[in-house]
């Protein structure tokens, strides 16, 4: 059974599509860029103020879904600069301690112009 996942502890889907879905025992997180959610604005800053404000977004669906960060199973990370990956790595870091499968590249550009973009994988 397909579960769509909504909080408003994080921003709201800007497209047709949803934060999360939930199909059986698995979860999958649309990424989660640098929105505060309250406001729907982008926060301003470096890419580990943007990265702070990701994961806590993603944080907040994951425990909408009944999950955590050590519930994540893979994670891709999209960064507009791979010059930043050192920096972002460091936030992430915080977030994500039980290393899961991860893929990293940079893009050309990211939805409102972002630094980075995380969406996430995990098992319920």
């Amino acid at each position: 059974m397909i579960e769509k996942i909504s909080t408003h502890k994080a921003p709201q889907a800007i497209g047709p599509y949803s934060q999360a879905i939930k199909f059986n025992n698995m979860l999958f997180t649309s990424g989660q860029i640098a929105l505060d959610p309250e406001t729907m604005e982008v926060v301003e800053g470096d890419v580990k103020i943007q990265a702070e404000r990701v994961m806590k977004n993603l944080q907040a669906v994951l425990e909408e879904a009944g999950a955590n960060f050590d519930h994540v199973i893979k994670t891709t990370c999209f960064l507009a600069n791979m010059g930043d990956f050192v920096a972002f790595n460091e936030v992430y870091g915080k977030y994500i301690t039980n290393a899961p499968a991860r893929s990293c590249v940079a893009v050309k550009e990211l939805p409102k112009n972002v630094l980075c973009e995380v969406e996430v994988i995990a098992y319920l």
